[in-house]
């Protein structure tokens, strides 16, 4: 198999992975648990910064095109929904998570987990801001800012931390037993 197809394969494998982190959830308002940090981490961490973005804005351009492959749903409308900015979140995250994991000397699972935990706080950063300007002004909901740094951060940081413990793991894990993606990033 030649770097081409092994990239394409790994980038559309890690797009359909974020499609299924969509559906392993707990629904709550405003924005649902799901696995999807899992995903965007773990795709930094093995495809490198490139190919993991690649694999975000092919997820998130397949969403809006009507694909239903996003927590609730797809279409262009889905720009509208408070969870959104985590989606531009998770492909901001994935490319960070690449680059920091990519400039590392050594693969271990330390720096696997603060590159994954950097990676976090930028999807945080990018959702949460997101998340209070549509409830706000789109949605014009009651919201807080006090409001919305508990529901779409204080909320999901201990099992976020959780999931990105277990991506740094397997990450670790599967880094020394197959050729990982970024080797290819050229």
């Amino acid at each position: 198999m030649n770097n081409r197809t092994y990239k394409m394969i790994l980038v559309s494998l890690f797009a359909a992975l974020m499609a299924v982190g969509a559906f392993i959830k707990i629904p709550l308002p405003p924005v649902a648990f799901t696995m999807q940090i899992f995903f965007a981490i773990f795709s930094g961490l093995i495809l490198g910064s490139k190919l993991a973005l690649a694999s975000q804005v092919i997820y998130i351009a397949l969403g809006l095109a009507g694909v239903p492959i996003f927590t609730g749903g797809g279409g262009l409308g889905y720009v509208f929904s408070p969870s959104f900015g985590y989606l531009i979140g998770f492909a901001a995250a994935a490319f960070v998570v690449g680059l920091i994991s990519e400039r590392s000397s050594k693969q271990t699972i330390y720096r696997f987990f603060i590159a994954s935990f950097a990676g976090l706080m930028v999807c945080y950063a990018v959702g949460v801001p997101y998340l209070y300007i549509i409830m706000k002004y789109v949605n014009h909901a009651n919201a807080t800012a006090s409001g919305v740094l508990t529901s779409g951060f204080l909320l999901f940081l201990p099992w976020d931390i959780v999931k990105i413990a277990l991506a740094s793991w397997l990450a670790k894990q599967i880094y020394g037993r197959v050729k990982p993606a970024r080797a290819y990033n050229s």
